[in-house]
């Protein structure tokens, strides 16, 4: 696939893509979600992205952000799947029977192993697991949402905050789509051994057999995973992913208006996502991508790299809805190392940002000389107040 420069103004380099001259903005696909991101679970490629960074409450998909925690402590070894925990008179309570909430029925008093209440929290949704495990873990229900907080941030999670390991309501406990679907890919990634949970049709605790919540497992739509979630403030979400054709993609959707539309939604996106994206290499390693102007160089522009080929995901139908630029500040001030990071390479879909591979100068450049200096200090002064 050929792509040729069109244009070089102001420190931004414009790449045409199919032909494509300026950003379309249009989405390539519609819901009745409020909110709603997905994202190719190999690349990270975004696909798909509709308000995803408004704060919302994550009710029980924050689920997924208090099986991180137990995840990282059963991978480093801080804990074992036979370790067991006691269900306090405050877990039976809040999350059990009595609760009026989802719940693995646990017995109050009773012992139970983690790998059970895994299973309780990841296929049953259970308020009663999570709390058990919360207060096993750090004592507290408080002590642990303070540590889901914190390795929120630690893999990346700038806005999710959270209050308690149900996801329950409760003031300052927030998250956003794309930040639950970083979430989701990071689950997917980081703990294959545990990730299958998600994927269980059922699962029988005290003599109650529960099927999984998520309405996807059961569409053969090759959905393994993750949780479903509803509140008055947020409605009805889920954080979805299916495998097809050796591909993964990975959605959320908030603000649906019943569980209906929510399995609707969610199994018309992921089948989407699945069906009509191709992966094609557009860049070869080591390939010069573009080029950047430079200030006070020996040269009057430096070539532009990444490290390694750059894949993207072409719509196999509206290809002309893709566009990319090469964007840096700039000009770039001499010398320039061969290596440095310059800018990046910015490719839509639509109007969505669907992915960003930084970029980084493919040669050096000296500082010029005195009259190459001068003559880029009239250019800037003639140009510069354009940027």
């Amino acid at each position: 696939m050929q792509f040729r420069l069109l244009q070089s103004f102001a420190g931004v380099l414009l790449l045409g893509l199919l032909l494509s001259l300026t950003p379309a903005r249009a989405q390539l696909f519609e819901t009745k979600a409020a909110q709603a991101f997905m994202i190719d679970a190999d690349t990270g490629t975004v696909l798909f992205s509709k308000d995803a960074d408004k704060p919302i409450p994550p009710a029980s998909m924050a689920k997924l952000m208090t099986m991180e925690v137990v995840f990282n402590a059963l991978k480093s070894g801080r804990l074992k799947l036979d370790d067991t925990f006691v269900v306090s008179e405050n877990a039976w309570r809040k999350g059990g029977a009595p609760s009026g909430t989802s719940t693995m029925f646990a017995k109050l008093k009773s012992a139970i192993r983690l790998e059970d209440l895994i299973l309780g929290v990841t296929v049953q949704a259970a308020n009663d697991g999570c709390i058990v495990i919360a207060e096993g873990m750090a004592g507290s229900e408080d002590n642990f949402a303070a540590q889901m907080t914190e390795r929120a941030r630690q893999i990346g999670l700038k806005t999710s905050t959270f209050v308690n390991s149900t996801g329950l309501p409760a003031d300052g406990q927030q998250t956003t789509v794309r930040e639950l679907a970083q979430l989701a890919l990071h689950l997917w990634r980081d703990y294959p051994d545990y990730y299958r949970y998600y994927g269980l049709k059922d699962f029988t605790w005290n003599k109650i057999t529960q099927k999984n919540r998520n309405p996807l497992l059961v569409m053969d739509i090759g959905a393994d995973g993750l949780v479903v979630g509803a509140s008055e403030a947020a409605g009805f979400g889920i954080v979805a992913s299916a495998s097809h054709n050796g591909s993964r993609v990975i959605a959320v959707m908030s603000g649906l208006a019943s569980d209906k539309e929510r399995a609707e939604e969610a199994r018309k996106l992921l089948d989407w996502g699945a069906r009509s994206f191709e992966k094609t290499e557009i860049f070869a390693s080591d390939e010069v991508i573009g080029e950047a102007q430079v200030f006070g160089g020996a040269k009057s522009g430096v070539t532009l790299k990444a490290k390694g080929p750059i894949d993207i995901f072409l719509p196999i139908t509206n290809r002309d809805k893709l566009t990319a630029r090469i964007v840096y500040t700039g000009p770039v001030a001499a010398p320039v190392e061969a290596g440095q990071p310059v800018g990046a390479l910015r490719v839509w879909i639509g109007d969505t940002l669907s992915q960003e591979t930084p970029l980084f100068a493919a040669e050096s450049i000296s500082v010029g000389t005195l009259p190459q200096r001068a003559l880029d200090a009239v250019k800037e002064l003639a140009i510069g107040w354009l940027r």
